[in-house]
């Protein structure tokens, strides 16, 4: 087997330029360095304290269940045997970022893309796109709650058919991924909490949703985040908080068809905006939600 590449974006004139690829790779584990598995134990040791009572109980149950430990990056085929076993959802390596219609149909059929690398010593506050920790720490533990799962399966079938209905429904669906899967927060008897991906992945911005002042976080709406902007620079302006996992679930249920003929009828919202009719939380801190008139 030839040795997979590490594809990361470029750096040009002007400015980043993501770089695609549609390999699928068996994992090279043996093939990690102590640096890697050293990485990746400072990441999980350092992640796993900090969301204790900031990530979701399901997040942190499935994580538990799922076998993952500092000591060393985790192998796909361990977690593949108790992933298929809760879910039906398999993990394939991939060298880098999949292109759009690859990475829905690979959803659709369970069937989740972890990057096979991970990020270099120095970039271990930050790094421009998806690694295996982002990816493994990140996504994969809520692939074992059974309503998550089959949110993940059907957003990918909506991805599907967005793809060929065009390049609008695709932005819309983006966001929809971006605001939810990547950094999503959730509702709960014991106040806010994250399950997003990109927060829980990130030291900074685990921090920020919950605990800072400056971004609105506001209910789940679906033709709202559907309509607004986000950005991939810096810290989220807005977080949409969900009520349950089921709720997203049943989000999926209508055709999207009749939806992303009215959104595109309607201006997209700056991110950071806070609308009438929104209901806004007033902290990470489970203080409830503020009435209209309010913010």
């Amino acid at each position: 087997m030839n040795q997979p590449r590490r594809v990361e974006h470029q750096q040009t004139d002007k400015g980043y330029v993501p770089i695609y690829t549609t390999t699928v790779i068996e994992q090279p584990w043996e093939g990690y360095s102590a640096d890697d598995h050293a990485t990746w134990g400072t990441l999980y040791q350092r992640q796993r304290e900090l969301l204790v009572g900031r990530a979701c109980d399901e997040f942190l149950a499935a994580q538990d269940a799922m076998g993952m430990t500092p000591d060393r990056i985790p192998r796909f085929t361990e977690l593949n045997e108790v992933l298929r076993a809760a879910t039906g959802w398999t993990l394939i390596g991939v060298e880098g970022l999949l292109p759009e219609l690859d990475f829905f149909d690979h959803l659709a059929h369970r069937r989740f893309p972890v990057t096979w690398w991970i990020r270099r010593p120095d970039q271990i506050d930050y790094i421009a796109e998806p690694d295996l920790f982002h990816d493994l720490f990140g996504h994969v533990p809520l692939l074992m709650n059974p309503v998550f799962a089959d949110y993940m399966e059907a957003y990918g079938r909506g991805g599907v058919k967005a793809h060929g209905i065009g390049a609008d429904a695709l932005q819309y669906l983006t966001r929809l991924y971006w605001y939810t899967v990547e950094f999503g927060l959730i509702d709960t008897k014991d106040g806010l909490r994250i399950y997003g991906a990109g927060i829980v992945s990130s030291k900074g911005e685990s921090l920020y949703s919950l605990e800072s002042d400056a971004p609105n976080r506001i209910g789940f709406d679906l033709e709202r985040i559907m309509r607004t902007r986000y950005r991939i620079d810096t810290y989220q302006k807005t977080y949409f908080v969900i009520d349950s996992f089921e709720q997203l679930m049943d989000a999926t249920a209508p055709d999207f068809t009749p939806i992303y003929a009215r959104l595109a009828e309607q201006p997209a919202i700056p991110a950071g905006s806070v609308l009438d009719g929104d209901r806004v939380h007033a902290r990470g801190t489970g203080e409830g939600w503020l009435a209209d008139g309010d913010v």
